[in-house]
């Protein structure tokens, strides 16, 4: 039986996280590098009429994309911190400039 060298490089690839980190700590770049890399070889499977391999290939994202949605609600907190932070910094910049402006109109009234 032959064995396909990107079949072995796809299980290398989603083994490897597995072994070097503990379960369900997986990068979320990590996460979208491996799906685009799956995805990448489910349409070269496509292209050469291999439907077995897609398949297997598209079992393997499903599962891959199961393990990273886990990953999105601390992500999604992350990230509306983030985002909290943000909004934040832009509102203090406006109040500045809102002061600014007030002390010249109260300076040139004067």
């Amino acid at each position: 039986m032959r064995v396909n060298p990107c079949f072995l490089a796809i299980a290398l690839a989603l083994a490897t996280p597995a072994i070097a980190q503990p379960a369900g700590q997986v990068d979320n770049a990590e996460c979208k590098a491996q799906i685009a890399a799956i995805e990448r070889d489910m349409d070269l499977a496509r292209s050469k009429g291999q439907m077995l391999r897609r398949r297997q290939l598209a079992e393997a994202l499903a599962a891959l994309q199961a393990r990273c949605e886990a990953l999105a609600p601390e992500e999604s907190r992350a990230a509306s911190i983030e985002r909290l932070e943000q909004e934040i910094r832009e509102l203090r910049k406006e109040l500045d400039h809102a002061e600014e402006q007030l002390r010249k109109l109260k300076s040139e009234a004067l």
